[in-house]
């Protein structure tokens, strides 16, 4: 679902770990000023070589690589982009947006999750609820006190080009169709549904034929990306285990809504075999993605945190060793996704936002 915007409103609680982060132990100054000239590069993080911002307002998310690099699609709730809630929004890897908008290649309509391109760079993925209502959805936060992220059952997977025009529907069936993302190979698509009563991971083909149920734990399994060469999955999962967690679940899953305060990442091959737990963290560990090597995954977690915030990204080896810690923000990094040529990384973060709470695209060189 990643649904961004919620992770910054600002009331999100989520269970506390005992430690404080590397920052507070070492003394560094949080303050952006760069090891480098660059002033957007925090102390210690190595791995990038230079960045630039490139949106200026707003909460700007999921932001998803063309095929050839040149282009990308994110989604955006930018109130001055004429926007109530999120929609699709697509660049030029060279553009930035200060002073101007984006093209939306969304419908306008409803609220839209999960845009990601084709293989042909001329046609785009992604998810809307517009279908069953042309208004934004409500966006409930809280339940019995608890943080919580719905999920529409209204939405649907669709395609469409980079005029906007929808061209195909690749689901239909009751309830959420979200989170497509699309193999590297560019022959399948794995997204999240809630048509087995759960909510599991699924592969179809680009036309939406020949869907595959790969998932079948119970808990909350979303966020998925294929490896470079498209032999494995990366996702998020919840994993209620005892009686009253399960119970839980299930009672607010009924209502369309999960809790994603406590996830790990897991890690199986493309068809849902050689399945494992790949972190244990604690907390919340979310939006991975792999490294161009297929041998890491970089994620966003706040397991260091003592009250919820600050989410930094980390790399982790795909067999759960050598952890590392990429970012060093005291606020929000996340949305990691790596170019197709392995050179930049584009990630999302409240750096630089002025003290609001704006979140914003940031592209990084990447140097190992």
């Amino acid at each position: 679902m990643r649904i961004f915007l919620l992770m910054l409103s600002g009331i999100l609680i989520i269970s506390c770990k005992q430690g404080k982060t590397e920052a507070e132990q070492t003394g560094e100054s949080q303050s952006p000023m760069a090891i480098t000239s660059d002033s957007l590069i925090y102390p210690g993080e190595k791995h990038f070589k230079s960045i630039r911002q490139v949106t200026f307002g707003g909460d700007n998310a999921e932001a998803y690589w063309s095929f050839d690099d040149s282009h990308i699609i994110f989604q955006s709730n930018y109130e001055k982009w004429g926007v109530g809630c999120d929609q699709m929004f697509i660049m030029g890897a060279e553009e930035r947006f200060e002073n101007k908008q984006p093209p939306m290649v969304s419908t306008g309509m409803g609220r839209t999750t999960c845009g990601y391109f084709l293989p042909d760079n001329k046609h785009i993925v992604y998810a809307s609820t517009h279908l069953r209502d042309a208004a934004c959805p409500e966006v409930p936060l809280r339940k019995n006190g608890k943080y919580v992220w719905p999920v529409y059952d209204s939405f649907d997977i669709f395609v469409a080009d980079l005029e906007g025009n929808i061209t195909a529907q690749l689901t239909d069936e009751p309830g959420y169709d979200a989170e497509a993302t699309v193999s590297p190979q560019g022959d399948k698509i794995v997204f999240t549904s809630d048509r087995s009563g759960d909510l599991e991971l699924y592969t179809m083909n680009l036309d939406g034929s020949d869907v595959k149920q790969i998932t079948d734990g119970l808990g909350y399994d979303g966020g998925a990306f294929f490896s470079p060469d498209g032999s494995k999955i990366i996702f998020r999962a919840s994993r209620p285990q005892t009686e009253a967690e399960i119970s839980e679940y299930k009672e607010l899953l009924a209502q369309g809504l999960v809790q994603p305060t406590e996830m790990e990442l897991f890690i199986c091959d493309a068809d849902g075999s050689n399945l494992k737990q790949l972190t244990f963290l604690g907390n919340a560990n979310w939006s991975p993605f792999f490294h161009p090597s297929g041998e890491k995954i970089l994620f966003s977690s706040n397991f260091e945190a003592e009250g919820g915030f600050p989410f930094n990204l980390y790399m982790i080896n795909t067999d759960g060793t050598g952890l590392e810690r990429v970012t060093h923000g005291k606020t929000f990094d996340a949305f990691p996704v790596f170019s197709n040529d392995g050179q930049k990384l584009i990630f999302s973060s409240n750096r630089n936002n002025g003290g609001t709470r704006d979140t914003n695209l940031f592209i990084a060189e990447w140097q190992d």
